[in-house]
């Protein structure tokens, strides 16, 4: 069920627009306007991007005798919406020290009490979808905004941590078992009342044969069993891409993994702590899930796969890093890492992107990407679902990542 079914849509939008603010409290204003990488993007610069969205696609449409904040923010905090008009480089928002964070924030205050004005008295029925897509947009922001602070900080060789808070106590994880599914006939897709992205659309039926996933990720201590027995020396495991980069130097251990002597620790957003053998390994690529699938003898789950699965298993999760799986039946298929499935991104069958710009937000990067499935331990709550189709290249590491593998 949607944001805007399940509460007061002005509640909804003050709980989730306070909830960007409150992911930024524990940075400086040095550490909000850093980018790492052009993949990576500033906390100030998400903050902004997402009042943008607000601005852009309610308020000037909606609101009698709209002017904008300020005329160059269109151009500034313009994502990839060609039919916008023109972009900042992407590379490049690392560099955009004006405005300050001062006046990013003076801007999300203004917006938020202009939407909250379109608002009083009842929403008007044509704002009520775009305000829901911009909320759901923001929580996809939120997570980022995490993940790209982490990948920031670790660049730091102080390491600082995002939080001060201890990383919540470790336990054994239960041993992998394999859960046996029949497959046939199954519906994919989303297929409730309430709100989806359209790339999860049409609900549509699909041939699944017979299968099996396992009932948890792969762990830390799974994974570095892999590295030992040689497996970043091997290339018949590797996707020919993907050994290029291992060749090249760009991968010899997952993204965050620090050796320290005989053994390993991890950075996190809790600072480096002692590598915990088992807590799923994450912040791997698909050549790496895939590789390790390989040396498993074993493979990555199809989309299809673990939709037909994961509709029979309940959401969970939280925190600031994946915990280790406890229980019976099928775990951490939300809440711990982004599972890579084999998949290649693509449109489901009658497929059809809104018109007008906000057409742009999911139909033109159905190329070259992989789908992702389930959720992180940075996805908002209540932002997951069986249906969610995440994305990225093959080669991305700076999300929570992990692997389940299939048979």
């Amino acid at each position: 069920m949607g944001i805007g079914q399940r509460e007061d849509l002005q509640h909804a939008f003050e709980r989730v627009r306070r909830r960007s603010l409150d992911i930024a409290a524990p940075l400086s204003a040095e550490d909000c306007c850093a980018q790492s990488m052009p993949d990576a993007s500033p906390i100030k610069w998400h903050l902004a991007h997402t009042t943008w969205f607000f601005e852009t696609f309610i308020l000037e449409a909606h609101e009698a005798g709209f002017a904008p904040f300020h005329p160059a923010f269109r151009v500034l905090f313009n994502s990839y919406y060609n039919g916008i008009g023109a972009k900042h480089p992407r590379a490049q928002r690392g560099l955009l020290t004006r405005p300050s964070l001062d006046d990013v924030l003076a801007w999300r205050a203004n917006v938020d009490g202009r939407i909250a004005g379109l608002l009083a008295g009842g929403a008007d029925p044509a704002i009520v979808p775009l305000l829901e897509l911009g909320l759901q947009h923001e929580q996809q922001h939120q997570e980022l905004m995490l993940t790209d602070v982490k990948h920031l900080l670790a660049h730091n060789p102080i390491y600082p941590a995002y939080t001060p808070q201890p990383m919540e106590a470790s336990t054994a994880p239960d041993a992998l078992a394999w859960i046996e599914f029949d497959g046939g006939l199954a519906e994919i897709g989303y297929g409730g009342n309430g709100f989806c992205f359209d790339n999860e659309l049409p609900r549509h039926c699909t041939y699944v044969a017979p299968f099996a996933l396992a009932s948890r990720l792969v762990t830390n201590g799974e994974y570095l069993a892999f590295i030992e027995a040689g497996g970043y020396r091997d290339p018949a495991l590797w996707l020919a891409e993907g050994w290029d980069r291992v060749c090249a130097g760009e991968m010899l251990h997952p993204l965050y993994w620090i050796q320290d002597g005989d053994g390993w620790r991890e950075f996190t957003l809790h600072g480096v702590q002692p590598l915990d053998p088992g807590r799923p390994v994450t912040h791997v690529s698909l050549y790496e899930a895939d590789a390790y699938a390989r040396w498993c003898g074993q493979r990555l789950p199809t989309e299809a796969e673990w939709e037909f699965a994961a509709r029979q298993a309940a959401l969970a999760g939280g925190g600031l890093h994946p915990s280790p799986a406890v229980g019976d039946g099928m775990l951490q298929l939300f809440g711990a890492c982004w599972q890579w499935t084999s998949s290649s991104y693509a449109p489901y069958p009658g497929y059809a992107p809104a018109p007008g710009a906000i057409g742009e937000y999911n139909g033109k990067f159905m190329i070259n990407q992989y789908v992702l499935r389930g959720s992180s331990c940075a996805t908002p709550d209540g932002h997951a679902r069986a249906s969610y189709r995440n994305f990225f290249p093959a080669g991305a590491r700076w999300q929570f990542t992990g692997i389940r593998l299939a048979r």
